[in-house]
């Protein structure tokens, strides 16, 4: 992606890229390539793994095979 602008978190650098989630536009320090989002969206969800492949559907949380968490 070819932006041009500062950072969107740091204000300082210059923008790399843009998250998948959000949209903001982030530097190079600021965005996660295996997962494709800013490190504010990585940190609101969880993710301190950036793996993003290994997700394992709610069994880390004790949950059987297909059940998820609903919040409302």
């Amino acid at each position: 992606m070819s932006v041009a602008g500062l950072c969107e978190l740091c204000e300082s650098e210059s923008v790399e890229d843009g998250c998948d989630r959000c949209s903001r536009l982030v530097c190079a320090h600021h965005y996660d390539e295996p997962t494709g989002l800013c490190t504010l969206c990585l940190s609101e969800l969880g993710d301190g793994d950036s793996g993003g492949s290994d997700r394992n559907d709610g069994r880390e949380k004790g949950y059987p095979d297909g059940v998820d968490e609903y919040r409302f």
